[in-house]
């Protein structure tokens, strides 16, 4: 049984979703792009493999593909390979596996959040965009019958 309003409240609530998904992607990819060099020596230590294309990847991904979320632009496609992306900073930017005291426990925390963050993504490709979203207009707010 619908309730009344309930289709609006379930764009609403897909919005502030993605907007809250994003936020985090956002603020760091913003903060990678305007430090770029800082952004490649940091991975370069950390030991990422290919750190200056590692950091345009990661300013790509967060930042651009972020903004695009937000707006409901390719959602399910670029939820799911925003999930996948997590997926490898997680297992690369956070070993905590390999780690031991408070440095252990700060990545393992890291690791966690993006796992869980990795959830939101694919319930946001389960469900697309919502109303408040471009992908509605583009008829990418629906999935395809095979």
């Amino acid at each position: 049984m619908m309730l009344v309003g309930s289709d609006r409240l379930r764009d609403i609530a897909l919005l502030v979703a993605r907007v809250l998904l994003s936020l985090l992607f956002l603020i760091f990819g913003w903060g990678k792009l305007t430090n770029f060099g800082a952004t490649v020596g940091y991975f370069a230590h950390t030991g990422v493999p290919l750190p200056d294309l590692a950091a345009i990847v990661a300013i790509i991904m967060e930042f651009f593909v972020g903004i695009l979320i937000v707006l409901g632009i390719l959602t399910r496609p670029l939820a799911l390979l925003l999930a996948l992306y997590t997926l490898g900073t997680a297992l690369i930017g956070h070993p905590y596996w390999t780690m031991s005291g408070a440095v252990q426990f700060d990545a393992e925390i890291n690791f966690y959040k993006n796992i869980s963050i990795i959830g939101g993504l694919i319930l946001l490709w389960v469900t697309g965009a919502g109303r408040y979203a471009v992908d509605p207009k583009l008829n990418f707010g629906q999935p395809r019958a095979l």
